[in-house]
């Protein structure tokens, strides 16, 4: 019956094919509108891709990682979060990057930069005891109910101080419709064409014999995150770099506070920390998002060589979790792991030190 292994794999490369194509069209969409709109109320783009964007393209991670916890799955649901929030950083703006120089504006290397950091490390301790319990997962929606309504009075205060253009006459309303029809239309191609990425990837990949906590470190990361992959490059393509940054940043952020404390209140038994997550991959999301810091400082801007440096730092880190899959590589002790994350900490806390005082980030 040679016929059986074939229609399913077929199935698999047309379903990565399809939802490629409807992610990109989706980002584009997306960006379109949110910018649009954002000009229209007077919202800085930032806000916006801290908020409405970066909560919508982690739609995908949402529903993989609830699900996967809710289901009995929970390694693969923390696998999902944690590999995300690298490829977030590692990948996503490094590609971006290559593509056109991120320029990082004040509020993101003052404040947002910084919380993404410190919500990084409140999450590396409350699972350094080898489990998110529920008690941890309301700690961490608390903690996104808190950051969503500073951003909330920050939109406000920008409204209000910003030129805005206002919707006073039909052609405004009509317009605004248009630009909610295409951040609705965006969202829900960068959903459905991910979903089906992820799909045809962990087919192809089980199929390979791939483990669990592999598949959700990577395939199921990068695929989940594609929506913000596609969507950072292209508004770094249209000049809306800082929608780019803003919508990694404030994505990562929604991982860690929103998509993790909501699986580990609906996993029936709480979320276990794998030995490879606790060794390793928790480290290196401590160490791309400590690496953050000192790159946007760097002129106020992440330019081609310094994505080229994080798209790099990715591929060593894939090049570790196939060694450790394939049983060449021992899963390292934490100690490594501090080391990993510790090298870009100090760089960050030099960046800050050697700062001229009443300097601002470009």
């Amino acid at each position: 019956m040679p016929r059986e292994p074939y229609d399913p794999g077929m199935s698999a490369w047309l379903g990565l094919l399809a939802g490629l194509v409807l992610v990109v069209v989706g980002a584009d969409a997306l960006v379109r509108g949110a910018a649009r709109a954002a000009a229209a109320f007077g919202v800085p783009p930032l806000l916006v891709g801290l908020t409405v964007v970066a909560y919508g393209t982690s739609a995908p991670e949402l529903a993989v990682s609830v699900s996967a916890g809710a289901a009995s799955r929970p390694e693969l649901a923390l696998a999902n979060v944690v590999g995300s929030n690298i490829f977030n950083v590692l990948a996503i703006l490094g590609l971006a990057a290559l593509f056109a120089p991120l320029v990082a504006s004040a509020d993101v290397v003052r404040r947002e930069i910084p919380i993404m950091l410190l919500v990084t490390i409140a999450a590396l301790v409350l699972g350094a005891d080898g489990s998110f319990t529920r008690g941890d997962g309301l700690l961490l929606l608390a903690g996104l109910a808190l950051l969503t309504a500073g951003q909330v009075r920050a939109a406000r205060r920008a409204a209000r101080n910003g030129p805005r253009h206002g919707v006073h006459t039909r052609r405004d309303r009509d317009r605004l419709l248009r630009d909610a029809l295409f951040i609705a239309a965006g969202l829900t191609g960068l959903v459905i064409g991910a979903g089906w990425l992820v799909d045809a990837a962990v087919t192809i990949a089980l199929d390979l014999g791939v483990g669990e906590v592999v598949v959700g470190l990577t395939i199921v990361a990068a695929g989940t995150s594609l929506p913000e992959l596609a969507t950072s490059i292209v508004a770094a393509l249209r000049g809306e770099r800082d929608l780019a940054i803003g919508n990694v940043v404030g994505s990562n952020v929604f991982n860690l506070v929103g998509i993790l404390g909501l699986a580990a209140v609906t996993a029936p038994s709480g979320l276990p920390v794998a030995s490879q997550v606790l060794g390793l991959d928790a480290w290196v999301a401590l160490g791309a998002a400590a690496l953050l810091l000192p790159l946007a400082r760097s002129g106020g801007a992440l330019v081609r060589w310094e994505g080229a440096v994080l798209v790099f730092a990715y591929a060593g880190y894939l090049a570790a979790v196939v060694a450790i899959a394939l049983g060449h590589l021992d899963v390292p002790p934490v100690g490594v792991g501090v080391a990993i994350a510790g090298l870009p900490l100090l760089a960050a806390a030099g960046a800050s030190a050697r700062r001229p005082r009443g300097a601002r980030a470009r």
